[in-house]
This record gives structure tokens, sequence and C-alpha cells, in this order.
């Protein structure tokens, strides 16, 4: 009895959940009829999970009974956004993107004119690009830099073409002898949050080609926008679809 009674209240919590994500940011409110239909709730379940979540806060109703997204979400997004440090997520992602390409990754963030090396994990192999936690580079040469500049609205072909394929290339343009590719990760409002970034000996890059980097940096890069509170769905058109079965 105790089980059914768990799972009763895990599927509450589910449908309830439901209703906060039928509402987008170009509702000015939602009738009680508008959220059954997008969530396929019976009206009376609709109603009796509304209610609760208004009483919580998550939900007010206004005068014409329109049910609109109320203060609570936009508190916990101020606790989210105090509470979350690239450090509890950034390194692990790149720990894995180091161990399966075998390449050094590492995240960047602007710095004034600079870029910033802020986390880094170094490939698994003696010859490798030297790159440090805490070394500041140009933001004119390099991958990362270029995807920095792209999303803080730098104008040019270049960086339309970043934007619009959400990653960035380079061939010794710090270093004649090294290469890069780097991608965007965003955080809440879709804010570019920093630029996530395999890179190596030029010929290594090369050899691996930047069609096999692609998949594995959009993966994670997915993922961290997931976790900074961004919308993970801008990648979803550039990974390659799973097989079917899995």
């Amino acid at each position: 009895m105790g089980e059914t009674a768990n799972t009763e209240g895990v599927a509450a919590v589910d449908r309830a959940l439901s209703i906060l994500d039928v509402f987008t940011a170009q509702d000015a409110g939602l009738t009680l009829s508008e959220i059954a239909r997008r969530t396929g709730l019976y009206k009376s379940t609709a109603l009796r999970l509304a209610e609760s979540l208004e009483k919580f806060g998550y939900l007010r109703r206004d005068e014409e009974g329109y049910f609109k997204v109320g203060a609570k979400p936009l508190y916990l997004g101020t606790l989210f956004q105090r509470q979350f440090r690239t450090a509890d997520v950034v390194p692990r992602a790149l720990r894995e993107i180091a161990e399966e390409l075998r390449e050094s990754a590492s995240f960047f963030v602007r710095d004034e004119d600079r870029r910033l090396c802020l986390h880094r994990v170094d490939a698994p192999r003696a010859v490798r690009d030297a790159i440090n936690e805490g070394d500041r580079l140009p933001l004119g040469t390099g991958a990362s830099g270029h995807v920095i500049l792209a999303f803080d609205g730098q104008a040019g072909p270049r960086y339309d073409d970043i934007r619009r394929s959400l990653h960035a290339a380079s061939f010794g343009e710090r270093d004649p002898e090294t290469a890069a590719v780097s991608c965007p990760v965003f955080r809440i409002h879709q804010e570019f949050a920093g630029a996530l970034t395999v890179s190596g000996p030029r010929y290594r890059i090369e050899e691996m080609s930047v069609g096999k980097i692609l998949p594995v940096l959009y993966r994670h890069a997915q993922e961290l926008t997931r976790q900074f509170g961004g919308n993970p769905d801008v990648f979803r058109a550039l990974l390659p679809e799973a097989p079917p079965g899995l």
C-alpha cells in the first residue's frame, strides 16, 4: 500500500510539472481548457493540480480566470544562479571529452579584451598543446576566441557562419603547430556562457577531422547548456540520430 501511494504521489508531481512545462514565452496566460489540451489531462485533474501550484506560488490566476506563471519559479531561478558554479559541472565534461578524443579540452570565457581559460583538462598524451587554467589569450585568434566574438555580436560573414553552425575551427592561428575546434555553451535566457574547446597538435586534429570532433563537442555542449539553465534543443539538429531501438 505504501509503495502504491508513493507511486501515485510521484505521478501527481509529474503531472503538476507537466502543467508548468506547457507555458511558453508567447503565452500571456492560459485558460484551464488550454492547459488540459496541452497536457492531455482531464480538466478536473488539471484544475486540481493548477490550484495546488497556485497555492504554492508557481501559478497565479488573474481576474478573468487565466492562469499565469507565478513568482516562485523566478525565486528558484535566482537561487539557481547564486548556487551554480561552473566548477561543479564543467571539469567533469572536459575529462570525458579528453578521454573520448584523447586531446585536451578547455572552457574559455571572455575577460575584457582577452579570452580566459577557466577550466582545462590535458590530453592523456605526452605531446599536447600548452595551455593552463588562468591563461589569458588573444580574442582574435583561435577557435574559442572566434566563438566568443561571434556570440558577443561581432559582425562579418565568418561570425555569421559561426552563429549558424554553432562552431569554429582554427588551424595554426595562434601557434602554427596547434589547432582547435570550439562550440558555444548557453545559460539562462540563452545567454552565451563560454566556449567549449578541443585543441592539440595540428597534425592530430587534422587527422581526426573536425567532422569527428564536433559530435562529441555538441553532445557535451548540449548537456552543459541544460545544466546551465539554457535551451539544449539548439544542438538537437546538429547531433546524429540514435540508431533505432536505442
